[in-house]
């Protein structure tokens, strides 16, 4: 036969039966030569058709311990307790990634027979549960889909996070920026925080964005939603239709993050609020805050920012935080309103003044009391114009 690369099973057999006549070929011989070039051909098309299937891990791991003697209470170092070592040897207790990193450097026995994938490589360590709030993200059911209690998913925490931080498709967390007051924040809390809202929107179907949607006509429809009584339950549906994701997610502890704005893997911004105080004032500063970055400076996904808008303003250095207040509280009170109102509103401390002073400026009672009470300092006013309470039921269970 021609010698050359062998594509069929016709041809494969046409190459055995040439071998299997030139095994007696004397050597040095160019019949010898041919015998080594077929025999590689034939291995080549053996390997891509007729795979080799990987031994069973648990029969595997017995092997080697038959093979090196090792007992049972020998396998501690590489299993863990003597419980887990019957456990896993008895197919009642799957493979960790940290026992198969310590089989695999300990013992010597290959990933891929591991990890029972042909090729399989054990992924670098990446996530340490210490390095995040893992049993919060537990109880909140960060890993969806896991079964079993918060001691089994400690055990397997190395694989749970890297599975749930893979939805950032390769994004790095430096893309993370962040602005707060003086608190030390979690970083990793933030992460988790924003892996866990694209978790949660990436099966949502929204229209394409289109940046020059955030016209004069969508800031208006804003404004008209904020003097709704019904206003919050409202915005998802119309920041969606604007190719905009909208959820509401609880804080993560050491976060002190009221709201938050990023573009998500699959290219639409994302719009998250914590409802961390649960307040209509709040609600809307942050919400237009967030709106206030999406406008200016969300960019092809190059910036993420997390908000803590209770931060003391006199503090702030960024440029970009600056711009985004400023477009908020422009947009929930237009200057001219302010302007003609601010002079009363800054001095009165009865509520239904601060009502008055809404209506004759068509702006919400709860966004007027919110202004006067950031700007005098005084957090004791018009509380009861606040709304307390009422926000966090109609977006969490």
């Amino acid at each position: 036969m021609e010698i050359k690369v062998i594509k069929n099973e016709k041809e494969y057999q046409e190459a055995l039966s040439e071998i299997e006549q030139l095994m007696d070929a004397a050597p040095g011989s160019s019949e010898e030569e041919r015998l080594e070039v077929l025999s590689i051909l034939v291995e080549k098309y053996e390997k891509e058709n007729y795979p080799i299937d990987l031994p069973d891990p648990i029969e595997a791991i017995k092997f080697r311990m038959e093979q090196e003697g090792l007992s049972h209470k020998d396998m501690q170092k590489y299993l863990g307790s003597q419980s887990k070592v019957s456990e896993v040897l008895n197919y009642k207790r799957p493979l960790s990634l940290p026992m198969i990193r310590s089989l695999n450097e300990g013992l010597g026995i290959p990933a891929e027979v591991l990890l029972h994938e042909t090729g399989k490589q054990i992924p670098e360590k990446k996530f340490s549960i210490n390095d995040y709030p893992f049993t919060e993200m537990f109880n909140r059911n960060y890993f969806k889909g896991f079964q079993g209690n918060l001691y089994k998913a400690k055990e397997f925490s190395e694989g749970l996070l890297t599975e749930f931080f893979s939805v950032f498709r390769g994004m790095e967390s430096d893309r993370v920026y962040c602005r707060y007051s003086d608190k030390e924040v979690d970083q990793n809390a933030i992460l988790a925080w924003q892996a866990m809202a694209i978790h949660d929107l990436q099966a949502e179907e929204i229209g394409e964005y289109n940046k020059e949607l955030l016209n004069e006509e969508f800031l208006q429809g804003f404004k008209y939603l904020c003097n709704l009584s019904d206003g919050p339950g409202l915005v998802k549906e119309y920041l969606n239709k604007k190719g905009i994701h909208f959820l509401a997610l609880k804080h993560l502890p050491k976060t002190y993050l009221d709201g938050a704005c990023f573009t998500s893997p699959h290219g639409n911004p994302i719009i998250g609020l914590t409802l961390r105080y649960d307040r209509l004032d709040n609600f809307w500063f942050t919400l237009a805050h967030e709106i206030g970055h999406l406008y200016l400076h969300l960019e092809n996904g190059e910036k993420s920012f997390f908000d803590d808008t209770q931060k003391d303003v006199n503090k702030i250095e960024d440029d970009l935080e600056l711009e985004a207040d400023r477009f908020a509280n422009e947009t929930l009170i237009p200057p001219e309103k302010w302007n003609s109102i601010n002079s009363d509103a800054l001095t009165v401390t009865d509520s239904e003044d601060i009502v008055s002073l809404a209506e004759s400026v068509s702006i919400s009672p709860a966004i007027v009391a919110g202004r006067v009470r950031w700007e005098t300092g005084n957090f004791a006013l018009f509380t009861d114009l606040l709304g307390n309470g009422n926000l966090r039921p109609q977006f969490f269970e």
